[in-house]
């Protein structure tokens, strides 16, 4: 039994928003688990640039995605919501993406009706698929899980290539076939944003807040009033990470060290708190003892 998603839903069945913090590696969501974030959405697009120092645009494969979450999940206890873009494939790819992210222990997993080669929601230049094929991969996803509690996250880019209302259609046909949520990514105004929620019935909808983006950059408390049951920040930490790097590298390549930055680092016994440094060392040194007493337990045999 996936115990994550089960937590999951219990999160989304609230009445308060569900606030997903974006995490790109295993340290963020360390640090977002230990500020009190109660579950994490980790996307193509963060994990494009982390693993690639690359744009969204379908580079990255199903099992490069794959070891990614299985990294995540292995290192928090947290739900993932985690990203399968397109399926990596037809209904069979699909199959494979869903068993083997249930598998890495994601809780809930998104999928999406773009064109293959897709690319980030909020780009120019999408294309999506007709409506029967979007709807079988996501049959198939559902058909797919082993634990019913996987969440199955039914995601349109249609806003941008037909409008609000075939975004409206598909996601009730999303709804009609099963999923567990529905998402239209890049809404153009808080107009559309409420239309969304008040015409797609009784699914849990889920809004994309992205710095800069083509969303309006709504607080968690709007969207909530809104009609969302859930909410995705999940690039701010990415970008954050980017602004704080180049500022860092900026003053060392100026001045040749990095006191200028000193108010903005972790000290070096914080981080090592961080990573789990005691816990480690810990277990290693039970090992040890554990080893010892059984040579000398042997010896003392002869």
């Amino acid at each position: 039994m996936n115990e994550r998603a089960t937590r999951f839903r219990e999160l989304l069945a609230r009445p308060e928003i569900l606030v997903l913090p974006g995490t790109h590696d295993v340290l963020g969501a360390r640090l977002a688990e230990a500020a009190g974030f109660e579950a994490l959405v980790s996307g193509g697009y963060s994990a494009s640039a982390t693993l690639l120092g690359a744009p969204d645009v379908s580079l990255l494969s199903y099992t490069e995605m794959l070891d990614h979450y299985a990294r995540l999940c292995e290192a928090t206890e947290l739900p993932v919501l985690a990203d399968a873009d397109t399926g990596f494939g037809g209904v069979a790819n699909v199959v494979r993406t869903v068993r083997g992210y249930e598998r890495a222990g994601v809780a809930a997993l998104l999928l999406e009706d773009q064109v293959f080669p897709k690319r980030c929601g909020h780009f120019a230049g999408k294309s999506v698929v007709a409506r029967a094929e979007w709807i079988a991969k996501i049959q198939a996803a559902l058909d797919a899980r082993v634990d019913q509690a996987l969440v199955i996250v039914a995601r349109t880019d249609s806003v941008a290539t037909h409008g609000i209302d075939e975004a409206i259609e598909r996601a009730c046909l999303a709804r009609e076939a099963g999923a567990d949520m529905v998402f239209a990514d890049a809404l153009e105004n808080e107009g559309q944003l409420r239309r969304f929620c008040a015409e797609t019935g009784a699914a849990h909808r889920l809004a994309n807040v992205i710095e800069g983006g083509k969303s309006p950059e709504l607080t968690a408390a709007q969207l909530q009033d809104i009609g969302f049951a859930a909410a995705l920040y999940a690039l701010a930490p990415t970008y954050a990470v980017a602004h704080v790097l180049r500022e860092l590298y900026a003053h060392l390549k100026r001045d040749g060290n990095t006191r200028a930055m000193r108010e903005r680092l972790v000290t070096f016994t914080e981080f090592n708190d961080i990573v789990g440094l005691a816990r480690h060392l810990a277990r290693e040194d039970r090992a040890s003892s554990l080893a010892a007493e059984l040579v000398s337990n042997r010896e003392a045999r002869k």
